[in-house]
C-alpha cells in the first residue's frame, strides 16, 4: 500500500500566534525546562493491559519506578528508585507481574555502565542480572542451578511472549585482547533463578552480529558481517540446517532484509522499491517476496516498527516514519480507537501501544506529541470510553512558547532535492530574522522529524529560525540520496548546508547578516567547516563533540571504531586515509586553523571515545592565539554527549549567551 507523507499546512509567520515574538505573557520558559532530565518517561503497558509502569524524575534527580493499574489510575505503588545520577534507560514487561530495566551508572571507574535488572511489579524480588562490570561475579551455585551476575559481555536482546519469567539477552564474543567484536550468541535467561541456557541448541554462521526472532521465540534469521560482506541466513524449521537467503556489500542498500515474524512461516522483509526501502511480506516456504511493497512512501525509505498481537500471531498495524511519524492500522477496531482518541487530543499526534494481547487488551497506552508540546502519556480504558492522563515529560513547557515546525525541500546548487525541517520563533515575525543551520551528527542517519525537539525549539524561544537540513548522505531518503554524500565531507554535504541557510534567507525568513551554525559530532565537524569554506554566509559557531581532523578518526588510539569499520566503513563513505590524503587535510579544520576567525564556542567531553578530545584540544591550541573570540569547554565526567543534566544545563546556558553576544545582538 502507498502511504502518502504526513504533510502540516503552515502559514508561517501568522496562523495560531497568540504573543509577540519571545516576549509572550508569561515570560521566556527556562533553559532548565528544556533540558532537565524527563519528568515523566518509559510509560509502557503490561502484556494483558492491565498495569502501566512509568519512570517520574524528582527534582534533585532521583528517579522512580511506578506501576499503576489502568482500570483506576489511583491504585498503584512505587517499585523501585535509582540513587542520584543513575539513569533508567529502557524498561518492560517480562509478564503481567514482573519488569526488567537498564540503567545507566554513573562511577568514575565505570563510566556509563549499564546493569540490567529484574523486579516484581509490588517492589519485591529485586535481582541485578547483568551487571556493568566486566569482571565475572559469581553468586550461588545448587541443586543443578547456577545463580549469577552476568558480565558487561552480555547485554538484554528483548522480552519472551509466553508469560513465563525469562528474557532473551545477548553474548557478545570477542576476536582478540583489544575487544573486536567477532559476533554474537543468544541466550535464555531466567529473571528470578537466573538460570542462563542457549537459545540455540545447534551450531550459528559466523560473525553474527544481529538476529530476527520468531514468535516462538527461535532464532530464525541471522545477519552476518565481514569484511564488508552482509549475508542473511534462515534456519530450517525443526533442523539444524542454515540456509543463505541474500549476500552482498552491507553498503549497497540492495540486500533483503528480513524484518519481522508475523508467524512461522509468514516474515516481513526490508527491500528497495523505486530507489527506496520499502516493507514487504516475505513467504519463507516459497523463499519468494511480494510482488509489490505493502507499505512505501514517495520519496522517503520505510523507518517504523510493526504492533503486534503475540496471542493471535497477527500484525494489527505500522508505526512509520513519514515528514512527521504515523501509524497505518491494519485492524480495523484499533483504526476505530485511533480516530476517537485523535478526536479527544486533537491537537497531537497520537501513538497507541497495546502489549501483548491486543485484541482482548482492556486498555491501551498512549503517547501524544507534536512539534510544540513534547510527550505526554495517558490511559484510554477501552470498556469505559474514559481517557485518562498519567504525566508528560516536560510539564513546564507551554505550547504556545514554542515555535512552529514544518517540512519542506529546497534545491541544492547542483540541482540535488534536499529536504529540511524548519522551526520559526513564536509569535509573530518582524522581518527577516537571526537564524541557526543546526547539523545533525552521524552523518549516516536521518536526522529528524516533526515531533518536539529540544534543542530545536530552545533556540526558537530564543528568537532564532532554526534550520535542520537532511543534506546528501543522510539516511531515509533513498540509496541515491544516501551515496551521493560519499566521500563528500567538507565539499557537496557541506555545500548543502550552506545553500540550506541561502534557500532560508530567499524565503524572507533568515536576516543574511545573522546566520550561525552549530552542531555536535559530524555536526560539529560541519560547523567548523562551514566557518572555514563559507564566512560569508555563518558569522559564528558553535561545535561539541566534532571531528576536527579526518585523519584522526583512523588513527587515534582512544577512539572506539572497530577495525571492521576502519577498514569499510569508514574508508568508502569518507575516504581513504592514505589514498585521498590530500582531500583530507583540504578538509579537515585542523588543517585550516587559519581561516577560523569567527566568534566559536568549542565544547568537549574529556572522556569522549567516539571522537577522542584530543580532536578538541589541538584545535583549541591551535586556533587560541589567533582568535580572541574562541571559547573552550570541557567536561571532565562526559563521553559523547553531555549524559549528566547539570553539564547539559550549563552548555545551553553558555550557548544562549555566545548567541546572543555574537549573532542576535549583531547589527
Amino acid at each position: 500500500m502507498k502511504i502518502p507523507k504526513f504533510a502540516h499546512f503552515l502559514i508561517f509567520f501568522s496562523l495560531l500566534l497568540t504573543c509577540d515574538f519571545a516576549w509572550c505573557a508569561d515570560g521566556l520558559p527556562s533553559v532548565e525546562s528544556f533540558f532537565k532530565n524527563p519528568v515523566t518517561t518509559l510509560a509502557v503497558i503490561s502484556p494483558l493491559g492491565n498495569y502501566v509502569a512509568y519512570v517520574s524524575t524528582s527534582d534533585d534527580g532521583v528517579q522512580t519506578l511506578a506501576v499503576r493499574e489502568t482500570a483506576d489510575l489511583n491504585k498503584g505503588n512505587a517499585v523501585t528508585t535509582s540513587d542520584t545520577g543513575d539513569r533508567i534507560l529502557t524498561l518492560y514487561w517480562v509478564n503481567e507481574n514482573r519488569l526488567v530495566f537498564e540503567i545507566k551508572r554513573y562511577s568514575t571507574e565505570f563510566l556509563g555502565g549499564i546493569d540490567t535488572v529484574a523486579v516484581n511489579r509490588d517492589g519485591s524480588n529485586l535481582a541485578l542480572l547483568i551487571s556493568a562490570n566486566y569482571g565475572h561475579t559469581q553468586q550461588s551455585t545448587g541443586s543443578n542451578i547456577t545463580s549469577r551476575i552476568l558480565t558487561a559481555d552480555y547485554g538484554f536482546f528483548r522480552t519472551t511472549h509466553n508469560g513465563g519469567d525469562d528474557i532473551i539477552v545477548e553474548k557478545i564474543n570477542y576476536a582478540n585482547a583489544v575487544r573486536e567484536v567477532d559476533g554474537t550468541r543468544l541466550f535464555r535467561l531466567n529473571t528470578k533463578t537466573q538460570r542462563l541456557t542457549e537459545l540455540l541448541d545447534t551450531t550459528q554462521p559466523h560473525n553474527v552480529l544481529g538476529w530476527v526472532i520468531d514468535p516462538d521465540d527461535i532464532p530464525r534469521i541471522a545477519f552476518s558481517r565481514k569484511q564488508g560482506v552482509c549475508t542473511v541466513s534462515y534456519l530450517v524449521p525443526d533442523s539444524n540446517t542454515w540456509s543463505e537467503l541474500a549476500t552482498g556489500d552491507c553498503l549497497d542498500g540492495h540486500v533483503f532484509s528480513p524484518f519481522f515474524f508475523e508467524s512461522a512461516d509468514s516474515l516481513f522483509a526490508i527491500k528497495s522499491y523505486n530507489g527506496f526501502d520499502s516493507l514487504y511480506r516475505y513467504d519463507l516456504r516459497k523463499k519468494e517476496l511480494a510482488k509489490e511493497p505493502l507499505l512505501n512512501l514517495p520519496g522517503m525509505d520505510f523507518i517504523g516498527g510493526l504492533i503486534t498481537d503475540y496471542v493471535a500471531k497477527k500484525v494489527i498495524g505500522i508505526n512509520y516514519d513519514g515528514d512527521a511519524k504515523a501509524t497505518y492500522w491494519i485492524d480495523q477496531k484499533y483504526k476505530g480507537i485511533q480516530q476517537k482518541i485523535d478526536k479527544a487530543l486533537n491537537t497531537t499526534n497520537n501513538f497507541i501501544s497495546c502489549g501483548t494481547d491486543c485484541l482482548n487488551a482492556p486498555a491501551v497506552l498512549i503517547k501524544s506529541v507534536s512539534d510544540r508540546q513534547p510527550t505526554e502519556y495517558f490511559i484510554y480504558n477501552i470498556a469505559q470510553d474514559k481517557l485518562t492522563a498519567i504525566g508528560a515529560q516536560n510539564p513546564k513547557i507551554k505550547p504556545t512558547q514554542m515555535g512552529m515546525r514544518d517540512f519542506a525541500h529546497f534545491t541544492a546548487r547542483d540541482g540535488l532535492n534536499i529536504p529540511v525541517y524548519i522551526t520559526l520563533p513564536p509569535g509573530k515575525a518582524i522581518g527577516p530574522m537571526a537564524a541557526i543551520v543546526l547539523v545533525h551528527g552521524g552523518p549516516w542517519v536521518r536526522g529528524s522529524s516533526w515531533e518536539w525537539e529540544s534543542e530545536a525549539q530552545f533556540l526558537a524561544s530564543r528568537g532564532y529560525v532554526v534550520i535542520q537540513p537532511e543534506f546528501r548522505g543522510s539516511r531515509g531518503f533513498g540509496q541515491a540520496f544516501f551515496k551521493a554524500g560519499w566521500k563528500q565531507w567538507g565539499l557537496t554535504m557541506q555545500d548543502d548546508l550552506a545553500d540550506a541557510a541561502l534557500w532560508a534567507e530567499k524565503k524572507g525568513w533568515a536576516d543574511p547578516k545573522r546566520i550561525g551554525i552549530m552542531g555536535a559530532s559530524y555536526g560539529g565537524y560541519a560547523t567548523l567547516m562551514g566557518l572555514i569554506k563559507n564566512p560569508e554566509i555563518f558569522r559564528c559557531g558553535v561545535e561539541w563533540s566534532g571531528v576536527t581532523d579526518l585523519t584522526l578518526r583512523y588513527n587515534t588510539p582512544q577512539d572506539d571504531a572497530s577495525l571492521e569499520v576502519l577498514s569499510y566503513d569508514l574508508k568508502t563513505m569518507v575516504g581513504d586515509p592514505v589514498a585521498d590524503a590530500e582531500m583530507f587535510k583540504q578538509n579537515s579544520p585542523l588543517q585550516n586553523t587559519g581561516k577560523l576567525t569567527q566568534p566559536l564556542l568549542i565544547a568537549h567531553g574529556g572522556m569522549d571515545r567516539r571522537v577522542p578530545i584530543v580532536h578538541a584540544s589541538d584545535l583549541y591550541r591551535a586556533i587560541e592565539s589567533h582568535n580572541k573570540n574562541v571559547e573552550w569547554i570541557v567536561y571532565n565526567d562526559e563521553a559523547h554527549g553531555w549524559y549528566h543534566e547539570n553539564n547539559r544545563i550549563d552548555f545551553w546556558n553558555h550557548v544562549e549567551v555566545f548567541l546572543d553576544k555574537n549573532l542576535k545582538s549583531i547589527n
